[in-house]
């Protein structure tokens, strides 16, 4: 490809043609190798996270914290939403084309020919614009699992694993222990390794032991508890921090926020940062699609949860929420995903689904889908399929009353086709 071209979409169809998104390959070999060619490394602590679930949060509320603290943040996670850019993010606001393009010419001028993945290739570019940004934080959202994933092959100040559940399978094993192991690999020797996890793994917590990193638990070195439906209160070494709750929605993220603030106290000598900062941090936190209210009679909520452990957690929310009307799903999800589990556990908090089957390789067809949920003991009359996700959420919107709820899930997949929808 000449290297003429200039526009994002351009270099984003290059790479995609030339190194397919859906293609998986782990290893860290061409990842050091690209980072030792192009000199990519930061005088600033980095901050890894891994995790099942609750990733995203976790980088939204470290990167809220530290800009509130006065502090150039640096904040990369995967997948995006409408735009790539959104992947990469200075202080809070998205990387512009320009920037990335530049980047993306320079690690094509370096790979000289050598093959990398998508994720590789585009974090690459990330890596390349924060490193000439000059931060004084890099956050990085490991993509799968942690030993091998690409972002693992640079070296972090502090990193945390926020939850450990079974998801990736086919690249991660089928037990929480030997995901556990996994994700335990993101730790370094003598560097904080937090886990936000109420119950580690067993094999994690050996990992962590033998190589000598700093582990932290959740329980055991720090805790969190609410002191009221809006406060908390937290505790760590000397530390006891009174805050308000996050401003994301969802139990779930009070737990969240106890990891983020062990890695918060975990780097204060690096990162100075005070309990005024954290409580600004906490209270101007925004995340897109975990359990996000976008609309109200009927209310609708996105949530990217697509996996059992995910699905816990939405239902329990869901609960939460004590609506007075019925809970309608429009749901999507893809096709090496556990499709019968996850509906298992939601199909008690759901009166009706609105089905729809997802575009690309991956994507399960409704028609798969439907089988699934018949199989999971889903009443046949309360299931109504569709082509795509718009005519599921316009027929899911022409039933609801309203004091309905409407809840779309299953796939980041299925939350992007509808945010144009709701927004």
């Amino acid at each position: 490809m000449s290297q003429s071209k200039d526009t994002l979409n351009e270099w984003l169809d290059y790479i995609l043609a030339s190194h397919p998104e859906n293609v998986i390959e782990l290893g860290l070999t061409r990842m050091k190798t690209m980072l030792d060619r192009l000199q990519i490394a930061f005088d600033c602590p980095v901050i890894t996270v891994a995790g099942t679930n609750g990733k995203g949060s976790t980088c939204a509320m470290l990167e809220s914290i530290y800009r509130a603290a006065g502090l150039k943040t640096a904040m990369h996670t995967s997948p995006h939403m409408l735009s790539f850019n959104e992947r990469a993010q200075i202080n809070g606001e998205v990387v512009g084309d320009a920037s990335l393009v530049e980047a993306f010419k320079e690690v094509e001028a370096a790979r000289k020919g050598m093959p990398l993945t998508y994720f590789e290739f585009t974090a690459l570019g990330i890596l390349r614009v924060f490193q000439k940004a000059q931060p004084d934080v890099v956050i990085l959202e490991i993509g799968l699992g942690g030993r091998l994933d690409a972002i693992n092959a640079l070296e972090p100040t502090a990193s945390i694993v926020t939850t450990v559940g079974v998801d990736h399978e086919a690249f991660l094993g089928n037990t929480r222990e030997a995901i556990g192991w996994e994700k335990a690999h993101i730790y370094r020797k003598g560097k904080p390794a937090i886990c936000a996890d109420k119950n580690p793994p067993l094999k994690l917590q050996q990992y962590a032991t033998a190589l000598g990193a700093d582990l932290i638990l959740e329980g055991k070195d720090f805790s969190i508890e609410a002191t009221d439906d809006k406060s908390m209160r937290f505790r760590m070494r000397d530390i006891l921090w009174d805050l308000p709750k996050p401003a994301l929605a969802g139990r779930n993220q009070m737990d969240n926020a106890a990891g983020v603030l062990a890695v918060v106290v975990s780097l204060l000598d690096k990162l100075p940062v005070c309990e005024e900062a954290v409580r600004k941090g906490l209270e101007t936190v925004r995340v897109t699609a975990r359990f996000e209210k976008v609309a109200g009679n009927p209310t609708v909520i996105l949530d990217v949860g697509h996996n059992p452990h995910a699905a816990t957690v939405l239902a329990q929310n869901v609960k939460d929420l004590n609506t007075k009307g019925k809970t309608l799903a429009v749901f999507g999800m893809l096709a090496d995903k556990d499709m019968l589990d996850v509906v298992k556990i939601m199909s008690p908090v759901i009166d009706h689904w609105f089905i729809t089957g997802l575009p690309g390789p991956r994507g399960a067809s409704a028609e798969l889908l439907h089988r699934v949920m018949l199989e999971a003991g889903v009443a046949s009359r309360a299931i109504d399929v569709f082509e795509d996700v718009a005519s599921a959420y316009d027929a899911a919107k022409r039933q609801a009353a309203i004091a309905d709820t409407i809840i779309i899930f299953g796939s980041f997949v299925t939350v992007t086709a509808a945010l144009p929808l709701v927004k």
